[in-house]
């Protein structure tokens, strides 16, 4: 089964694409790991803007070696429990570890995300890479990083126009 046919049905049952059906966001709403998700997606955020900078200039300058492979480490550990805690939530919103149809997507591409970070990793522990090239190693990873958080970005607009649609009298949000 191809995944487009895999959410296919299930977009059907969610009654025209909606992201969750009311069950689902009713577990979503009392899930302790929605906070859980909600903390940790800006501070992830904010550590990889730290980093970003640290990995910038230690590329431009060469100084600050240390420090910025450090913020990598510490951004990929930040990834690491979004990862987790969001694959938790995944199963108690949606019975699925991952994969979920609603997720299906943003999960592909959160798989790379991963994988570049964990090269990282691997890199930096196993000495496999000049300290240059680690830095661009981890650019690689942020470049996902930010496709794969604007992915997310776009599925929380998505959740509060369908609540916004739900919650509106018939007709008002089309007349907006």
């Amino acid at each position: 089964m191809t995944a487009r046919q895999h959410g296919g049905g299930e977009a059907k049952r969610r009654g025209g694409g909606a992201l969750y059906t009311p069950e689902e966001r009713r577990r979503r709403d009392a899930s302790p790991w929605t906070i859980v998700q909600a903390v940790l997606a800006p501070l992830q955020f904010l550590v990889f803007l730290a980093s970003l900078a640290l990995v910038l200039r230690y590329l431009a300058t060469g100084q600050g070696e240390a420090a910025a492979a450090l913020s990598v480490v510490v951004k990929t550990l930040t990834l690491y429990a979004i990862m987790i805690t969001g694959s938790v939530w995944e199963k108690v919103v949606f019975g699925r570890w991952l994969f979920a149809p609603a997720f299906f997507w943003e999960d592909v591409f959160s798989m790379l995300v991963l994988a570049l970070h964990s090269a990282y990793l691997v890199a930096l522990y196993g000495d496999l890479l000049a300290p240059r090239a680690l830095m661009l190693l981890a650019l690689a990873a942020y470049a996902t990083y930010v496709v794969n958080a604007g992915q997310f970005v776009l599925k929380l607009r998505a959740a509060r126009l369908q609540a916004a649609r739900e919650a509106a009298p018939s007709g008002a949000l089309a007349a907006a």
